[in-house]
């Protein structure tokens, strides 16, 4: 199987999907638990609710294989995402509900670690690099969409319940202020249907958005951390829910057509 699918648009937006993919090489598989091979921490249906994206003609970049075997988005080097808070490893040994992923004595030393980065992590970031790379070149600007999404109550990381619209931009490191500020006056009307939402609270953006975020070179990145409650069941099978989605989808769009427009009258600038 592919490590990822990739669709090239002619705009400069590359929207970016790391933990949608559910597979999990047999060789690997045989070593997990009944709770790992479940994949509960996926990022479910996300290509399903972003499938506006074909009608926009940005690229769109969907992991195959599941974060259990490489999160994408993890620093290559194992290093936490945010500092004295609980995280997860790039080759993750328990859920987030901390159960094992691995049976006794199965979890993967450090060289099959090195080896997955090479194997799985590496191509999917060597494909971004190229991918915005070429975005700058041709339209003198690039975007980054990081879509993600989680369930709405995760105490291992939070407490309470995660507002619905989760923005970030690494406290402004990974793109231009004026651009957070237009995408959180989006997610701040969509208060009125009932979606609350937060920018560099809890989640400020992951590696992805850390490592190619360069707004002073001319690239953007921008991670959205979506509560699972705005359009799934949260509890196994974790099944899709269009009547939710058809509600929270065209905020989504508003999003994502917003950063747009804002790319577009900074090039005319």
């Amino acid at each position: 199987m592919d490590l990822f699918e990739f669709s090239q648009g002619s705009l400069p937006l590359l929207v970016s999907m790391p933990h949608s993919g559910t597979h999990i090489p047999p060789e690997l598989a045989a070593r997990m638990t009944e709770e790992g091979l479940a994949v509960p921490d996926t990022d479910w249906h996300i290509p399903r609710l972003y499938d506006f994206l074909g009608d926009l003609d940005v690229s769109v970049i969907r992991a195959t294989h599941s974060r259990y075997v490489a999160d994408l988005n993890r620093a290559p080097d194992g290093a936490a995402l945010y500092a004295g808070a609980d995280n997860t490893e790039l080759c993750p040994i328990s859920t987030f509900g901390r159960r094992p992923i691995y049976r006794d004595g199965q979890a993967p030393a450090e060289a099959e670690v090195a080896q997955r980065r090479s194997d799985y992590w590496q191509p999917y970031h060597d494909r971004i690099a190229a991918a915005l790379a070429t975005m700058k070149e041709r339209h003198g600007i690039a975007l980054l969409w990081d879509a993600h999404s989680i369930r709405s109550e995760v105490p291992r990381f939070f407490e309470g319940r995660l507002p619905d619209l989760n923005l970030g931009t690494a406290e402004g490191a990974a793109a231009a202020p004026d651009l957070l500020g237009i995408l959180t006056a989006v997610a701040r009307e969509a208060e009125a249907i009932g979606y609350s939402h937060a920018a560099n609270g809890r989640f400020k953006g992951g590696y992805i958005t850390r490592q190619y975020g360069k707004p002073d070179a001319g690239i953007h990145a921008v991670q959205l951390e979506l509560s699972w409650i705005t359009y799934m069941d949260e509890d196994p099978p974790f099944a899709f829910r269009e009547d939710l989605a058809a509600k929270v989808r065209p905020v989504l769009s508003g999003l994502v057509q917003t950063m747009l427009a804002w790319a577009e009258m900074e090039v005319d600038l």
